[in-house]
């Protein structure tokens, strides 16, 4: 059975928006390639997400059942929720005030130990014969016999006239 494992921080100060952004790069990759892009990516909050990255990764070492290959982790999910907001009050002129949020978001990230070997299936003959459609498409009909038009009944009228090819 493949290693799960996951990590979570809590009340970083970004908006969950901001932190998905980052988080969908990395979705679904193998952790070295998405920490070299945590590494490289240009966000502030690129650096708390390569902390939980690294911490999934510890946290599925020291599951039972870990084969010890790093090299087999990917991210299997990650995502970002909203945490609280803290609402602070910001002087206007003519003494008003404008309300400032300052968000948090929990970032939570979960890493999956890849297989170790793959048994493809044999397809079988009913899947071949009858390809399956999309969700939702309804089945094409077949097309109905064409009844003949005036066209093509050989009553079909020239519109326009002839042009003639010499010119004055």
């Amino acid at each position: 059975m493949a290693v799960q494992a996951h990590a979570t921080a809590k009340y970083v100060r970004t908006s969950a928006q901001k932190a998905g952004l980052v988080l969908d790069l990395i979705r679904g990759r193998d952790v070295n390639q998405a920490l070299a892009t945590l590494r490289f990516a240009r966000k502030g909050v690129a650096r708390d997400i390569e902390k939980v990255l690294r911490s999934a990764i510890a946290n599925a070492q020291q599951k039972e059942g870990f084969g010890g290959d790093v090299e087999r982790l990917y991210v299997a999910s990650c995502y970002a929720n909203q945490g609280p907001s803290q609402k602070r009050i910001r002087p206007a002129p003519m003494g008003r005030a404008f309300r400032i949020v300052k968000r948090t978001a929990h970032l939570t990230v979960a890493v999956t130990e890849r297989p170790s070997d793959v048994v493809a299936v044999p397809a079988t003959e009913t899947s071949e014969s009858t390809p399956k459609r999309p969700r939702g498409a309804k089945p094409k009909a077949k097309p109905a016999a064409k009844k003949p038009t005036a066209k093509a009944a050989g009553k079909s009228k020239t519109v326009g006239k002839k042009k003639s090819a010499a010119k004055s």
